[in-house]
């Protein structure tokens, strides 16, 4: 059998911690606690963990330091836990590469339910359906091999993608020459409607200017179409 996925849950209240240990050991996860970034540093050096639930409201050190310091170990998937309208922290947090988010109060269904989208997305295993998963795409002189999930700038050299860069870029590239809306890579990317005034895309599109060189007030690479939403203008060269 399979091992069950290891996740770490980062979060100082106590009853919180216990109760969603509980409830996600009930549903086949392998379940590690921290209340701090302290223990987190502890804990992560003693395991591997294929995703980490990280409340943004630690004491000492912030979620948001902690995120950044994890980013530097792995790219492991996070999911951040943030207070109900605290867009700002919501958005850095994004911005340093968290996977998806869940605001509190918080239905421990949900969350179990955006756990397992999450650990889809980043599983190695291709999927069947998709013919671009045995491709390497070549694109303006950068190279994505979606075999092994590395970009190649057109110096040969590997630039790093976190698990949700990686899967919106593909997005991108199956679709090229296409106009992809905000709430389509969304619903691509997470399974679930964007809110109104839900910047994810936004600042997912603006850190993968980045990666790519292309700059974000006057991309050629992934422009941005009024009213309409993103597009990626290549031509794709499939091998």
């Amino acid at each position: 059998m399979d091992p069950l996925p290891h996740i770490l849950i980062v979060d100082d209240d106590r009853e919180i911690r216990e109760l969603l240990a509980r409830f996600l050991e009930r549903n086949e996860l392998r379940v590690t606690t921290a209340r701090d970034g302290q223990e987190t540093r502890r804990k992560w050096t003693g395991g591997h963990y294929q995703l980490v639930i990280l409340d943004l409201m630690l004491p000492g050190e912030s979620g948001l330091d902690v995120a950044r310091w994890l980013r530097t170990q792995a790219d492991v998937p996070i999911i951040m836990l943030t207070a109900m309208g605290d867009d700002t922290d919501r958005i850095i947090g994004l911005e340093l590469g968290a996977d998806d988010y869940v605001p509190k109060p918080f239905n421990p269904r949900e969350l179990l339910a955006r756990i397992r989208a999450v650990l889809r997305r980043v599983n190695d295993n291709p999927d069947p359906r998709s013919t671009a998963a045995r491709r390497t795409l070549r694109f303006a002189g950068w190279e994505l091999d979606t075999v092994r999930r590395r970009l190649l700038n057109p110096a040969g050299t590997e630039v790093p993608l976190t698990g949700g860069e990686y899967d919106l870029l593909l997005a991108l590239l199956e679709r090229a020459n296409r106009v992809l809306t905000r709430d389509m890579l969304f619903d691509m990317l997470r399974g679930r409607q964007a809110g109104p005034f839900d910047r994810a895309i936004d600042v997912a599109i603006s850190r993968l200017r980045r990666k790519l060189e292309d700059d974000g007030r006057n991309a050629q690479l992934i422009k941005t179409v009024r009213g309409g939403g993103y597009v990626l203008a290549a031509e794709i060269e499939r091998t």
